[in-house]
């Protein structure tokens, strides 16, 4: 009897244990997908599947990228006419990646291929692969390639693929780093299992294809890659034209007009500022949709919303003379980019804006644009010491612009003489690998971003003092009537935009 108490006493702790282990596993197992959690099978989450017929999305909707279209036009055409690649002994790349900045349409992209070709569409987020258990990942990619083996001809879509895909070997792999390896090993496999006439394509998206491994785009592989930018002009109206098909426009609109105030915005900005337009339009009750409610949506969108602040009187001048700085400089210095508006409404983080956007789209710059980009940004801080002779707080984004551009000139364009011609920072795909610059590169790229930067304020303060009346005279107009538009502004200031254009050597 003695003996069974001992043995009952000295298993009570492992049964406790196991009970506890049991109950945990438990809990946790609806967190991992199925009832069976860490001691059962892992039920995945079945990946959206769109059947022909059902997916309505084609090229129609899609505009502003037409060159992009035209590269993913042979995986139509493959797709729908398989048999005569076969025929000619012709492969189709085994994926093609859409790379570019987010909310230019690489999703759309993949859903109108699917559309066009009417076939099974099978879309997953590369984050959904990742769990805490290793192994989970890699048997979703197998289960998600069997299902659309089946129903071929098919799509696989995979978003955000640089989640998983990141270049491997820079740091130790635990944990979830084992999980993302196993997981793009058994998406490579998968790729490498196909032959060429299954008829399966995948498609990836990333927006940071700079970081996503070797292995990925290696010939038989992602071998096709696609860029997808941000819309030029005529992109841009074509893009809002889809996105107002359904909104009522009124006859002052002018959407060409639009695409020219937007440049650099992405076809999902587009279709938010034509959404937000259109929201205002119902707010006040209108039957269409004006070129006022576009305008107010555009500052909105580019500016923040306004915040009902009321600022004491001195407080109201300073931020009138820090935005007239930064119009001043910007009226002044040759090829800026022309002020659109001067406010000192409060709108989203800032007491005012004044907002600048070029005539066209610009896709190389000079180093005097950049200067003058530095010296404009400049311009706020600068303004309060010519008439102040103190600064405040109110630059702390400015100079957060001013950095990021006398980087970007001194280690990455060769805008410097003192370190020459070179890219001296690396880029995050090299990071990975554990590149980086020496510490005697470093304290050089500081000392020339600095002398860049105070040489530029410099200017600014030398050209405001220069200019005290104009400068004055802004401030003024601004107390007055808080908002600037476009031509207010050059006229109080007494430039012209024709002069400003000649001084430039630009064509009016």
């Amino acid at each position: 009897m003695a003996c069974c108490r001992t043995l009952l006493l000295s298993l009570a702790p492992i049964a406790v244990l196991a009970a506890l282990w049991i109950f945990f596993a438990r809990r946790i197992g609806s967190g991992l997908g199925g009832p069976g959690g860490l001691l059962g099978r892992k039920t995945p989450p079945r990946p959206v599947e769109l059947q022909p017929g059902t997916q309505r999305t084609t090229f129609a909707d899609v505009a502003g990228i037409d060159e992009v279209k035209g590269e993913l036009d042979d995986v139509v055409d493959f797709l729908e006419h398989p048999d005569a690649y076969r025929h000619m002994g012709a492969k189709m790349p085994r994926g093609v990646l859409l790379t570019g900045p987010p909310g230019t349409g690489k999703t759309l992209l993949a859903r109108a291929v699917a559309g066009e070709a009417d076939v099974p569409f099978f879309s997953a987020s590369a984050s959904e692969f990742i769990e805490m258990i290793v192994g989970v990942g890699a048997s979703r990619v197998r289960e998600l390639f069997a299902e659309a083996r089946k129903v071929a001809p098919s799509i696989v879509f995979i978003d955000e693929i640089d989640t998983i895909g990141r270049a491997r070997g820079g740091g130790a792999s635990v944990g979830g780093h084992d999980e993302r390896e196993q997981t793009l090993n058994q998406i490579l496999t998968e790729m490498d299992g196909f032959s060429g006439s299954e008829g399966v394509i995948v498609l990836a998206a990333t927006n940071r294809a700079d970081v996503l491994d070797p292995a990925l785009t290696r010939p038989g592989r992602f071998d096709r890659v696609v860029s997808v930018s941000p819309p030029d002009r005529g992109g841009r109206e074509a893009i809002l034209r889809i996105h107002t098909r359904q909104i009522p426009l009124s006859q002052d609109v002018d959407l060409a007009r639009v695409a020219r105030t937007t440049p650099g915005m992405t076809g999902a900005e587009l279709a938010n500022l034509a959404n937000e337009a259109a929201l205002l339009a119902v707010k006040r009750r209108q039957e269409q949709v004006t070129r006022a409610d576009f305008s107010e949506a555009l500052e909105k969108v580019q500016l923040g919303a306004e915040r009902a602040l009321v600022m004491p009187e001195e407080e109201r001048r300073r931020t009138a003379y820090h935005e007239s700085g930064h119009a001043l400089l910007g009226m002044l210095q040759p090829g800026a980019d022309p002020v659109r508006k001067i406010t000192i409404v409060p709108r989203g983080r800032a007491l005012g804006v004044t907002l600048s956007t070029p005539e066209s789209d610009k896709y190389a710059y000079t180093e005097e644009y950049l200067r003058g980009r530095i010296i404009g940004a400049l311009g706020g801080m600068a303004a309060e010491h010519v008439v102040y002779e103190v600064i405040t707080t109110g630059s702390e984004h400015d100079l957060e612009q001013v950095t990021g551009i006398a980087r970007g000139m001194v280690a990455r364009w060769g805008m410097s003489e003192h370190l020459g011609r070179l890219s001296a920072l690396p880029d995050d795909a090299q990071q990975a690998y554990g590149l980086a610059a020496a510490p005697q590169t470093l304290d050089a790229i500081d000392s020339e971003m600095r002398r860049i930067v105070d040489e530029c304020y410099e200017e600014a303060c030398r050209k405001l003092r220069e200019h005290r009346g104009q400068l004055d005279a802004l401030a003024q107009a601004l107390l007055e009537n808080e908002t600037l538009e476009e031509a207010d502004a050059y006229r109080v200031a007494g430039i012209t935009r024709l002069r400003k254009e000649a001084e430039a050597g630009g064509v009016p």
